[in-house]
């Protein structure tokens, strides 16, 4: 098989414009996600020292702390900048896309999908994805695939005071209508998905008991916003606690999922 490309604006736009290593570290929403996603993986995953495969792992903001807790990390990302910085974390690392992994069928313990799924906005090609994710799956092996949620464009947008513009208004409808971010404003091109969506095509892809969590929960964009409005870190601060919390509380209820930026979707392959 042919290798497939990545979209060259999704390359140019980790590789130029944004410095993914800083994400999750820089802003207290950034903190948010790092911190609930931490949760989320360490109360799933199997004991250390397990073999995990970070697709699409960026810069390696997580396999860091998945070899600092005693995981086996092996990390493949498209982008040359992303793998420079990735092999610093103690991970092994490797230039490759989700869609066509070169690891041998079920090698790894745990497949974590956390931007890959959003980053391909054609079905077909998440599916291929989520399949090679299974393929290199160990029987009874865990899948931890991420989503961005279908309305995040909508409060965040809300919350930095932008929607009221008609051309904010006409981009962010477009998002709602069809889950695609055409990649003209801010962040390159994605797909957003409703929480019913992704689990469903985690459970397509033959992973049992699939099931979404919601990330940063309800409270994340006005923690975005409160830093963005006045120009003070919220990273150590009771708004960033009462968002916390916000969004464990908010875990059990399927109804608020609509509400977080990110969806953590899980599923296992058939023992």
């Amino acid at each position: 098989m042919t290798s497939p490309e990545v979209a060259p604006e999704i390359v140019r736009f980790y590789a130029e414009t944004v410095d993914e290593a800083s994400r999750l570290t820089v802003s207290a929403d950034g903190r948010l996600e790092m911190v609930r996603t931490q949760e989320l993986l360490r109360r799933f995953l199997p004991a250390p020292p397990a073999r995990l495969l970070d697709v699409g792992g960026g810069p390696g903001a997580h396999a860091r702390w998945l070899v600092e807790d005693g995981y086996a990390v092996h990390l493949v990302d498209p982008i040359p900048r992303h793998l420079e910085q990735a092999a610093r974390t103690g991970a092994t690392v490797e230039r490759g896309d989700a869609r066509l992994l070169t690891a041998e069928d079920a090698s790894y313990d745990a497949v974590l999908l956390l931007g890959p799924l959003y980053h391909l906005l054609e079905r077909a090609d998440r599916d291929q994805a989520l399949a090679e994710a299974h393929r290199v799956l160990k029987p009874g092996g865990l899948l931890a695939a991420a989503g961005i949620n279908r309305y995040a464009s909508l409060f965040e947008h809300a919350a930095f005071a932008h929607l009221h513009g008609e051309a904010m208004r006409e981009s962010i409808s477009a998002v709602l209508d069809h889950q695609v971010h055409d990649g003209k404003r801010a962040f390159t091109s994605a797909y957003f998905h409703s929480g019913e969506e992704l689990r469903d095509e985690v459970a397509a892809a033959g992973f049992a008991d699939a099931r979404v969590y919601g990330v940063e929960g309800p409270a994340w964009s006005m923690l975005a916003a409160a830093e963005r409005n006045t120009g003070t870190s919220f990273r150590d601060s009771d708004l960033f606690e009462s968002a916390l919390a916000a969004a464990r509380m908010a875990e059990a209820y399927p109804e608020l999922l609509a509400a977080g930026s990110h969806l953590l979707a899980f599923g296992r392959r058939a023992a």
